[in-house]
């Protein structure tokens, strides 16, 4: 694709994906996925990459941290922020479907997760949505959390969990905001969605009492009890909602 001097919407809103796909501060011309995005949507990775800084400038957390992204920007992305920032759902699937576009390949062509059980029939789209936008929010809070546990720091990628803070099941309106989430190793999710442990709104570490009924074993020391009253690592954008933290405290924590 020929590259122009103008950004379109539809490689603006790609751009906004990728700002949500990346570290921050690790966003450069020479990062993969940034090269990578850039080749499919015409753009050079200097392009993009300022792209991206564009998006920081107007992103309140970065703001409250002295993160202020890059000075101008356009009024294109203005639009693109307060169309898509809060409306997760429509930003994964409308950005996912526009990179198969410029692709010129179906989204079931170009999407990394397996999609080869789905059923015949009408629930083909619901479920390649649901899926697609699953994928979206799980590597939106792990890049954020630059792959590692926001509590033990284990960074295999296969053991971590975007856990969600209010629970799928609980609020449909925040399943894929990226601030309803911590990045956790599967064992510290298994535990933190049943209540055996939270996070406070002072981003530490709280274990229920249920836990320390088995202070004896030292699995349970050196797994629980020991990150008690830690501070967790916190995030480099999409920080925790401390609403929803304390709704987890006051509602699902076992105290």
């Amino acid at each position: 694709m020929a590259k122009s001097k103008n950004w379109t919407r539809e490689q603006s809103i790609v751009a906004f994906n990728v700002y949500c796909k990346i570290p921050f501060k690790d966003s450069s011309k020479t990062h993969p996925t940034i090269i990578k995005y850039a080749n499919i949507i015409g753009r050079s990775p200097s392009a993009l990459n300022m792209k991206v800084g564009n998006f920081g400038r107007l992103d309140p957390e970065l703001q409250k941290r002295g993160i202020t992204g890059l000075a101008n920007g356009s009024t294109l992305e203005e639009v693109i922020w307060n169309e898509f920032h809060g409306n997760w759902d429509d930003l994964a699937y409308e950005s996912e479907k526009l990179i198969s576009s410029f692709q010129n390949k179906s989204l079931i062509e170009t999407t990394e997760i397996d999609l080869s059980d789905l059923p015949e029939g009408k629930d083909v789209e619901r479920i390649v949505k649901m899926r697609v936008n699953q994928s979206f929010f799980r590597s939106s809070v792990l890049s954020s959390y630059y792959q590692k546990c926001c509590i033990t720091g284990i960074a295999i990628p296969e053991f971590l969990i975007a856990s969600h803070i209010i629970p799928w099941r609980t609020n449909i309106g925040q399943r894929m905001n990226p601030r309803n989430s911590l990045c956790l190793n599967s064992i510290h999710d298994q535990a933190f969605d049943k209540g055996f442990l939270t996070v406070d709104t002072d981003y530490k570490v709280k274990v229920s009492d249920a836990i320390f009924e088995h202070k004896e074993n030292q699995s349970i020391a050196d797994f629980f009890l020991k990150y008690n009253a830690k501070k967790i690592s916190l995030p480099d954008k999409f920080f925790p909602s401390q609403e929803f933290l304390e709704y987890h405290n006051e509602n699902i924590f076992r105290g």
